[in-house]
């Protein structure tokens, strides 16, 4: 149940902007709710004077949705805050119908082949960009005329994308990225156990005396070699493609199963046999095993035990950054531990204090004044945080090289080039770099992203425009390639070229 406190509430009309359901109002410069509320939370969470307060007490005639974290408790008729589920019928229904068939097709690409007939690492660059790609080849597969033009193209529109697998907090999100005290990207998100950092772009490449060194970072990183960075007010970074990350001198192991309550989630049953509670401490959101609903799921009753962060939903607390336990700030485990309500809790529960990567675990025991004493885990304990350990993956760099392939990298492969635009779109041009594979973005133009792990070693250059010089491989039949209007006069079959290439190799 929602309750207002009158005294508190300005009126200001905060709550009403951010309830999903309409179902919050002022009146008379006092906010109220209405039959709409499934007690969801949003208003208590944004409130800035702290006028709304949320019980457990619940209307007998709601049902409480389990679909999420959340548990709203929807009125009949009503739909819960995500607006997915209605309370209809003495149960809860999904909103919209099971859809069976995707709007995905075959595209006509599927009669082509995987690899391109040749990548385009070393093939050079016809230039000016009115000429013909350096090599534009043929070959029959299965009874299919394909054709592969390649160029190794100049892109200033071009960059890395950089996962690092890490709860170490190693700056604030729009930081700048330096190397050798030259900006060269920025921190831009997170992801699921991950820290991205983006590298180049336009803007950075020709928009600064640096450019040079923006484009030799870019194809350092996809070249795989080891690069030392370091974020403004944050860690410094060394990073290779493939290799554990070094942030601030210390070589990252495992990366994160899951956040806190994932965590809690997947392990309830492991746990709840071992310890009375276990806080599963986690830089986005901490769990608490024993009010987490998977905690319940397994019969556990909850413990009493108020952990560190700020409550979320029911085992589920947002913490703060930092380089401590789990990428929170916690640097000592026994303050995971806020306080302990001893009307709940008794004397001899054991409180398991861990990480999300189970590198880390500490065991306290619950005295009778309340206070917690630091105590020996016991194997049964230390065998069920080593599940989680052995259920982490190894702590990587991945990075991914983006660019656009618009303009001028068109032109040596067609004299149409709005329709090979056209034609990759639609999957009737396979669009690869160094002989990896490509994901296309929507939209306009050719803007693709690429793993460089699949590429082709040491095959990206570049040039002092400044830019980094992609080896580009286009790949469709020969009646496509007409059809865009490419230039048929210059294709050569596969085989003559590979006996020009052992006449040359004389």
């Amino acid at each position: 149940m929602i309750l207002i406190n009158i005294e508190k509430c300005t009126g200001c009309g905060i709550c009403v902007k951010n309830c999903p359901l309409e179902a919050i109002e002022v009146i008379d410069k006092k906010a109220k709710t209405n039959e709409n509320c499934v007690v969801c939370g949003i208003c208590y969470r944004v409130c800035p004077f702290r006028a709304i307060e949320m019980t457990e007490k619940r209307a007998l005639e709601n049902i409480t949705c389990t679909h999420c974290p959340v548990t709203c408790s929807i009125p009949p008729g009503k739909t819960g805050a995500c607006k997915r589920y209605t309370y209809r019928n003495n149960e809860l229904v999904r909103n919209r119908k099971l859809v069976i068939e995707g709007i995905t097709f075959e595209p006509e690409s599927a009669k082509l082949p995987y690899k391109p007939l040749i990548t385009a690492v070393g093939s050079g660059t016809n230039y000016p960009c009115s000429n013909p790609a350096p090599y534009i080849i043929s070959e029959c597969i299965d009874g299919i005329d394909v054709v592969t033009v390649v160029t190794e193209a100049p892109l200033s529109y071009s960059g890395v994308k950089v996962k690092i697998d890490t709860n170490f907090h190693i700056g604030d999100e729009g930081a700048k990225v330096r190397r050798d005290g030259k900006v060269v990207g920025m921190i831009t998100t997170e992801e699921y156990g991950s820290k991205m950092l983006t590298i180049g772009g336009a803007n950075l490449i020709s928009g600064s005396n640096d450019g040079f060194l923006v484009v030799r970072t870019i194809v350092d990183l996809v070249n795989g070699r080891r690069v030392k960075l370091k974020i403004e007010k944050g860690s410094s970074l060394e990073i290779q493609q493939g290799m554990a990350p070094v942030i601030d001198g210390q070589q990252e192991q495992l990366m994160r199963v899951g956040c806190g309550s994932a965590t809690a989630g997947m392990f309830a049953r492991q746990l709840s046999k071992v310890v009375d509670e276990a806080i599963i401490l986690d830089y986005h959101i901490i769990g608490l095993l024993s009010e987490h609903m998977a905690g319940k799921a397994v019969g556990m009753k909850y413990s009493g035990v108020i952990p560190y962060g700020r409550k979320s939903t029911a085992g589920r607390y947002f913490g703060k950054p930092g380089h401590g336990w789990g990428g929170t700030e916690i640097t000592e485990p026994i303050d995971a531990i806020r306080s302990i309500d001893m009307s709940i809790a008794r004397p001899g529960m054991k409180i398991l204090v861990t990480e999300t990567t189970g590198q880390k675990a500490a065991l306290f025991e619950v005295q009778k004044d309340g206070s917690v004493k630091s105590i020996e885990l016991t194997p049964p304990i230390k065998d069920a945080v080593k599940i989680i350990a052995d259920t982490c993956e190894k702590s990587i760099v991945s990075v991914i090289y983006t660019g656009g392939t618009g303009g001028s990298a068109r032109a040596g492969v067609t004299n149409l080039p709005k329709e090979l635009t056209d034609a990759i779109h639609r999957e009737e041009v396979k669009l690869s770099i160094a002989g990896a594979p490509t994901f296309v973005l929507p939209g306009g133009g050719i803007n693709f992203m690429v793993d460089v792990s699949k590429m082709i070693p040491e095959s990206l250059t570049w040039v002092p425009t400044p830019a980094t010089v992609a080896p580009v491989e286009y790949t469709m039949t020969r009646d496509k390639y007409e059809e865009i209007g490419g230039h048929s006069a210059h294709i050569i079959t596969k085989q003559k070229l590979l006996q020009k290439i052992k006449f040359e190799a004389r």
